[in-house]
């Protein structure tokens, strides 16, 4: 069985932890920021771990 390759646009996007999380970035974070509000803004900022839902769909682009 071949290896699988590396969807580069995921390993760009996604990382994983020490534990085997993967971490995202939130989405709308980029521009037109002036009619979003602070706390959105700031809450934007952090990054989050992506669910459970997904998690085996971007292992496999990611090759694993």
């Amino acid at each position: 069985m071949p290896k699988i390759k590396t969807s580069r646009s995921a390993s760009k996007r996604f990382k994983i932890t020490g534990s085997g999380k993967i971490v995202r970035h939130h989405a709308k974070s980029a521009h037109i920021k002036t009619k979003k509000t602070p706390k959105l803004k700031r809450n934007l900022r952090t990054s989050t771990i992506v669910r459970a839902c997904d998690e085996k769909r971007i292992n496999r682009m990611l090759g694993k």
